[in-house]
């Protein structure tokens, strides 16, 4: 039988700990991002997973706002975020940086996540884009590809921060070194 563990027993470590911890060479970019739920979100799981940075930009919103911390609990405290308007401008400098970008779209061309191979050595950055319109196309434009999420249903869209989920933690079981 399992017996669920207390909070006590997690062996969580502390806002300083985690600030000072390696962190997968991972950054997540929210383009256009209308929802502070969905960003509270991906602050969460980016906490879980110790991606290296968030960036915010367009018309997402940043932190503090009480909306946002009731879904991420505080991960944007821990998580570091940079707030950016130009989506392409982040691209293009990550790129510079010797990132991989993908954006996370259908579209053709695309590469189904399960059939994505990462470089252990390499540095990533995926694009996350608005509820509605997705990422934008001069993102798409900018970036060196698209990642496909395989659907099989009738309505082939998730939401953003369920995306999210996804697709990192993909990328943390092919690049996980921590």
């Amino acid at each position: 039988m399992n017996r669920k563990l207390k909070i006590t027993e997690l062996n969580r470590i502390s806002i300083d700990e985690f600030k000072e911890a390696d962190k997968l060479p991972l950054v997540v970019i929210l383009d256009n991002v209308r929802s502070l739920h969905n960003i509270g979100s991906v602050f969460r799981t980016s906490d879980a997973f110790r991606i290296e940075c968030i960036y915010l930009c367009g018309i997402t919103a940043t932190p503090p706002h009480p909306e946002m911390h009731k879904t991420a609990l505080g991960a944007e405290f821990t998580v570091d975020w940079k707030y950016v308007d130009n989506t392409v401008e982040v691209v293009d400098n990550l790129k510079e940086e010797g990132y991989t970008v993908y954006s996370i779209e259908q579209a053709e061309g695309s590469v189904m996540l399960d059939e994505l191979t990462l470089d252990k050595s390499g540095k990533y950055a995926v694009v996350l884009g608005n509820e509605v319109k997705g990422v934008q196309q001069e993102v798409i434009d900018h970036s060196h590809g698209c990642i496909e999420i395989p659907q099989y249903g009738t309505k082939h869209s998730l939401n953003v921060s369920v995306t999210a989920g996804i697709v990192i933690w993909d990328l943390f079981k092919q690049l996980k070194q921590l």
